[in-house]
């Protein structure tokens, strides 16, 4: 099928198919006239790689999380290896993020958003 039927089956844009393509992630046969032509294993690949970009693996866990999935004698430790490091980076990206709410959440309320010009949330990002 081509790359328009193989994005709709699959949930992502052609661009990301193309691109898959290129970097040689889910690279598809090509017809004679250089056309891609994706195959029913070439979309369920597609599917799982959506699936795994949806749960924010990078490029490079995707490409490793596809390679596990092809091999047959894989130890299931070795994916959850790979999750558990992965779930560790969530956690820090969420600690950031509450601290960076908890942050900008005091200089909300410390400002008083009033006519006056002062405002403590202008001054702290001046600061140095």
């Amino acid at each position: 099928m081509n790359v328009r039927d193989a994005a709709n089956l699959c949930g992502l844009p052609s661009k990301t198919l193309r691109y898959y393509d290129e970097i040689g992630l889910v690279v598809p046969d090509r017809l004679d006239n250089g056309y891609r032509d994706y195959d029913d294993r070439a979309v369920q690949k597609l599917a799982f790689l959506k699936r795994a970009r949806l749960l924010d693996f990078s490029i490079d866990d995707c490409r490793l999380l596809l390679s596990l999935y092809e091999d047959k004698k894989r130890a299931s430790a070795d994916v959850k290896i790979l999750a558990e490091k992965h779930l560790l980076e969530i956690d820090k990206r969420l600690s950031e993020l509450q601290q960076l709410r908890d942050t900008l959440t005091h200089l909300v309320h410390a400002c008083h958003g009033d006519d006056r010009p002062d405002c403590p949330i202008l001054q702290d990002l001046s600061a140095k």
